[in-house]
């Protein structure tokens, strides 16, 4: 059987992209688990195929437990993504009124996301974080806290009567989400795809500058750029790098090369973007002009210099 671990409890936003990410295989289980660590652990040993985790949002940026866990470790790669929109339902205990409500629970990116309606409504109310949205809901159905942020499918989940809906401060806040394995087959290229690394650079004047030239040199475009400091080296970071492309492109491989020459880079994988978005190519960048420069130099290392 399939399974997909994910970053649970049950009734989250991750377990929607978890449903979806598994593409309609009915046979698939999905398996919750308390952490982020914990779900790509399930992974690495072997007790999962796969794990569905966030890895950024549109207002709060990146997730953080994904990115540190994806440098360390053995190697994940990312085959597929998910783009959610995120709008979430408020949920209070049972018999509890608006105006009653005394603390707020949920997961701190998603209180972050509702902190203005908050303000507005409930305006007395305290902020609890939870480790999750469905943990806070949770809570509420124990009776520890009065509401909960949660996700839409949590009002079903628990139980609970929603006082709002469609709650978010920004319209069109957005998480996306990854589908995690072991190293393996990839995805074939499909035109509108996205590879990512992490490169360790040298702690010195214009390390990432050099790594982004490369990149820039052959006319790769990045869709995400973040630093995250290395455990026990103050002052010395890793940088997750998105771009458009995969892999298997002969532009691609060559800016691979180029950084992997330059410092230690972790290859993360290359899927297709959940928004279809189509790579840009640049004038003399596109695959048939590496392929032709390429052919070129080999003519020239066999004696044909016309």
């Amino acid at each position: 059987m399939y399974r997909i671990a994910y970053f649970g409890p049950e009734g989250t936003f991750t377990e929607q992209a978890a449903r979806y990410l598994a593409g309609g295989d009915t046979h698939a289980e999905l398996v919750p688990y308390e952490t982020i660590a914990q779900a790509m652990a399930a992974v690495r040993d072997g007790e999962t195929s796969a794990a569905c985790v966030p890895v950024e949002n549109s207002v709060e940026g990146p997730v953080t437990a994904t990115l540190d866990e994806l440098a360390e470790d053995e190697p994940l790669v990312a085959t597929a993504e998910a783009l959610l929109p995120i709008h979430f339902t408020v949920l209070a205990g049972s018999g509890v009124r608006a105006e009653e409500i005394g603390t707020v629970a949920s997961h701190p990116h998603a209180l972050a996301q509702v902190r203005h309606w908050l303000d507005v409504n409930l305006p007395s109310a305290r902020h609890v974080a939870t480790s999750s949205t469905a943990a806070a809901a949770l809570a509420v159905q124990q009776g520890e806290y009065d509401a909960a942020v949660a996700a839409p499918v949590a009002a079903e989940r628990y139980g609970l009567p929603s006082i709002a809906t469609e709650v978010a401060d920004v319209e069109d806040a957005r998480t996306r989400f990854l589908l995690l394995t072991r190293p393996g087959t990839l995805p074939e290229p499909t035109g509108c795809d996205r590879t990512s690394v992490v490169a360790a650079a040298a702690n010195r004047t214009g390390a990432l500058s050099e790594l982004l030239t490369e990149l820039a040199f052959r006319g790769i475009n990045l869709t995400r750029l973040d630093a995250r400091p290395i455990k026990g080296g103050f002052g010395e970071y890793r940088f997750f790098i998105d771009f458009e492309g995969h892999v298997a492109e002969p532009r691609i491989g060559d800016a691979l090369a180029a950084l992997r020459r330059r410092c230690a880079v972790r290859f993360l994988g290359s899927h297709p973007r959940a928004d279809g978005v189509r790579a840009s190519i640049q004038p003399s960048a596109g695959n048939e002009d590496f392929v032709s420069a390429a052919d070129w130099v080999e003519s020239v290392r066999r004696g044909d210099t016309a």
